[in-house]
């Protein structure tokens, strides 16, 4: 199906439901970037690009509901992944389309979504998951997804099946890589920061 996706009709879903085991256990999404809780920061860079947002967090969930958005844990047992959350966002969602982010991304771009959802429609893709530059190559960012929520079933039998790799999930599905190496774009924006020295390095930019 061909055609705009307007961007009242896409959900934002910041994904901060990990053990934050390379943090050690901590919750990633609670530490702060620049005086801000990451997933907060996360948040607030998707909520003018998205009609509607959601969080997904397993544990601390007073916190991130003080960020004024829905809340919902994982429905799979055992931090599944970011499937797991994926599902969880599909579940909850009210509009066609979900768009997922890691609340340890600080940087990711601020048209994201568009860049996204024009792909998806160009190409009457199911899913769309953007790539960017890490060490000088283009290399896809399967946590960046926008997807049709119309997809719930196939999400659910995977997922009950024990699949957990975002990417054996969409290979089944219609999917357009969306590259983020134009000459504006920021070569870190997809920079993750998996460790407290990680976020402060991406702080002092």
């Amino acid at each position: 199906m061909t055609g705009a996706i307007d961007s009242n009709d896409i959900t934002g879903l910041v994904l901060a439901g990990g053990r934050g085991s390379r943090m050690g256990g901590a919750d990633k999404g609670l530490q702060n970037f620049n005086g801000m809780p990451l997933a907060l920061h996360t948040l607030l860079r998707l909520q003018p690009q998205v009609g509607a947002m959601m969080v997904n967090a397993n544990r601390n969930l007073s916190a991130y509901e003080s960020f004024g958005a829905p809340v919902w844990p994982d429905g799979l047992a055992d931090y599944a992944g970011p499937l797991a959350g994926f599902l969880t966002g599909i579940e909850r969602c009210e509009t066609s389309w979900l768009v997922t982010v890691p609340c340890d991304t600080p940087l990711f771009p601020a048209d994201l979504v568009a860049r996204l959802a024009e792909a998806a429609g160009r190409e009457g893709a199911e899913i769309a998951m953007a790539a960017g530059l890490e060490d000088g190559q283009l290399r896809t960012q399967p946590v960046f997804c926008l997807l049709r929520t119309d997809l719930l079933e196939s999400l659910v039998r995977f997922t009950h099946g024990g699949g957990r790799k975002i990417d054996a999930w969409t290979a089944q599905h219609k999917t357009v890589t969306v590259p983020f190496d134009a000459p504006g774009d920021d070569p870190r924006a997809f920079f993750n920061a998996n460790t407290l020295a990680e976020l402060h390095q991406l702080e002092q930019r």
